[in-house]
């Protein structure tokens, strides 16, 4: 997983990276309640907010990964899901959670939480044998616990 990632110094860093980073700590602390609001707060756009927001992550949001959540669009086709969770369990990683949405035009909408501490493989293999499952469209690294 860390193969995508990159060590810089905050410092060379344009500012509205960090702040990025404390409009998710306002919102996962529930300090705030939307996301326009915590924007607002920091001096950021929403517009940069949302640019950023996926490929933004503290050093502790990362080092020493037991959780991972990933969001993706499925087909409403029997055997998608199953599919999926097979890549899954392949990869070593273990379901914690899973919700997914009653399917509207054919694609339900599914959240899924990993135990991603004994992955036989790298995070970034297994996102890449998620994406190549039939009927999995749009998977998204949400959050790395």
């Amino acid at each position: 997983m860390l193969e995508n990632y990159l060590i810089i110094h905050k410092s060379i860093l344009p500012e509205y990276y960090e702040k990025v980073l404390e409009v998710r700590h306002l919102m996962d602390s529930g300090k705030v309640r939307e996301i326009s609001q915590a924007v607002k707060q920091v001096g950021i756009s929403r517009s940069t907010y949302y640019k950023y927001k996926d490929y933004i992550f503290a050093p502790s949001d990362i080092s020493g990964s037991r959780k991972a959540v990933l969001s993706m669009m499925l087909d409403h086709t029997p055997g998608v899901l199953s599919a999926l969770l097979t890549r899954i369990s392949e990869a070593g990683a273990s379901v914690v959670t899973i919700s997914q949405s009653p399917p509207i035009r054919g694609m339900a909408s599914v959240t899924i939480t990993l135990d991603i501490s004994d992955l036989s493989v790298s995070f970034s293999e297994m996102q890449e044998r998620i994406h190549q499952t039939a009927g999995v469209e749009s998977p998204k690294l949400l959050a790395v616990e």
